[in-house]
């Protein structure tokens, strides 16, 4: 088993991540950018991509755009943001060929990156703001994305769940931004908003066969910047203890109920039982052969589907099910006996197994992907932790039946929320 390599080295206002391996014909330079979950600016930041993407000072319109990035042998290009824990990540990638394998050709790395420079630092604008036309029109279309997530009755079921469950915490904060901030953001405030966000804790992965004086060479042509970065405080998961379940009803016309449940598992991605909630966790409801799809939907038949995943960065385990209306009350209770099974030891020294073999399955498979490598990296920077893939690899072999039931008994069930029909509930 070849583990991937990382080097590290911190640069002029940034942290610069080398990968070097010869699996690809493709290099990838991502570009990440960790700032504070705030629900003043959720909305902004949501937005952000959309309008960056669309041009930049050089290549001013979509199709400008679009040809340098052909030009480029057909570079991609691509920009999105996500939530880890209590924080809000934005990321640039950029994959374009390896000049190495093209015959003639020796200056691909050097344009693509300063290309990928632009994108974030020299957007299109108009005047000292983005350009009005622009940004009314990804308003509207973040409009029509807010709105679909109420007919996405899986989506709806999850962040109704959180905001019940994490009310008052900034895990809460919806990570599609609001349909009410729309009205008030313009080209100004969005270019004012843009300025800090390029402020913000950088990190940059460069994935490839690549030879590391040329990279380091011109990612620091043009990427260097002063150290004039926003101090990024390190926000740690509010404690919460649960004094006593919080039941959500909520009722729409609908014909399969969404039954999600959410638990505080007190561990998270820095914890040193981390290893041993993931084996937990995909033996409770992560795999196809795990309790919960076995016992609820296969054995009784009370679930369409059912499953769980784990919030690391936040310490969060959720449980989410399609049922019939009228099985509430029963697919709850068996939900419930799954993991009183787990923490009483009722699994079997196979079950420990042949999930520690899946999941370091899934971590290796993960790695046969530029994106799965970087955003697994990154794992690292967001936890603030050292954990590369080969330790997660030795930490989930180490894992004893022991260690996943004391994690197993750390659980404790915080919110169940079901959206069912508008009939009778079935207590």
């Amino acid at each position: 088993m070849t583990m991937i390599q990382e080097e590290t080295m911190k640069l002029q206002g940034y942290h610069l991540h080398l990968v070097p391996t010869k699996k690809y014909k493709t290099i990838t330079v991502v570009v990440k950018f960790k700032g504070i979950l705030e629900r003043e600016q959720i909305t902004k930041r949501v937005l952000l991509p959309y309008i960056l993407r669309k041009g930049t000072a050089n290549y001013p319109t979509e199709k400008l755009f679009q040809e340098k990035l052909n030009q480029l042998y057909g570079a991609v290009l691509s920009i999105d943001g996500a939530k880890k824990g209590n924080q809000h990540i934005l990321s640039f990638r950029l994959e374009f060929a390896n000049q190495k394998y093209i015959a003639d050709e020796a200056s691909i790395l050097d344009e693509a990156i300063r290309l990928l420079h632009e994108v974030i630092f020299s957007p299109s604008l108009e005047g000292e703001a983005f350009k009005q036309k622009t940004v009314e029109r990804e308003k509207e279309s973040l409009k029509q994305r807010i709105a679909s997530i109420a007919d996405d009755k899986m989506a709806y079921a999850n962040q109704r769940l959180i905001d019940e469950m994490c009310e008052n915490e900034r895990f809460s904060i919806h990570s599609s931004g609001y349909m009410e901030d729309l009205e008030d953001i313009d080209a100004e405030n969005m270019y004012a908003y843009y300025q800090s966000v390029i402020q913000e804790k950088m990190d940059i992965y460069v994935v490839g066969d690549i030879q590391k004086e040329a990279i380091v060479h011109s990612i620091r042509t043009s990427f260097d910047r002063e150290n004039t970065l926003i101090a990024t405080q390190a926000i740690t998961p509010e404690e919460h203890t649960t004094s006593e379940v919080k039941e959500v009803i909520e009722k729409q016309d609908v014909q399969q109920a969404k039954l999600h449940i959410g638990y505080r598992t007190h561990t998270t991605y820095q914890s040193e039982d981390y290893f041993a909630l993931q084996v937990f966790n995909g033996i409770f409801g992560g795999f196809p052969s795990s309790k919960l799809f076995i016992n609820v939907r296969e054995k009784n038949s009370l679930a369409y589907y059912a499953s769980s995943r784990v919030e690391s960065h936040k310490g969060l385990l959720f449980v989410i099910s399609g049922i019939a209306p009228a099985d509430y009350q029963k697919a709850r209770e068996i939900i419930e006996l799954q993991l009183q099974m787990m923490q009483s030891g009722d699994f079997t020294e196979n079950d420990v197994e042949e999930t520690k073999e899946q999941l370091i399955n899934q971590i290796l498979e993960t790695l046969d992907h530029t994106q799965g490598i970087v955003e697994m990296l990154y794992q690292e920077v967001i936890g603030e932790r050292d954990l590369p893939p080969h330790a997660l690899i030795e930490g989930i072999k180490a894992v004893t039946r022991e260690d996943i039931i004391q994690v197993a008994n750390k659980i404790k069930q915080d919110t169940v929320y079901l959206l069912t029909d508008k009939g009778e509930v079935n207590d």
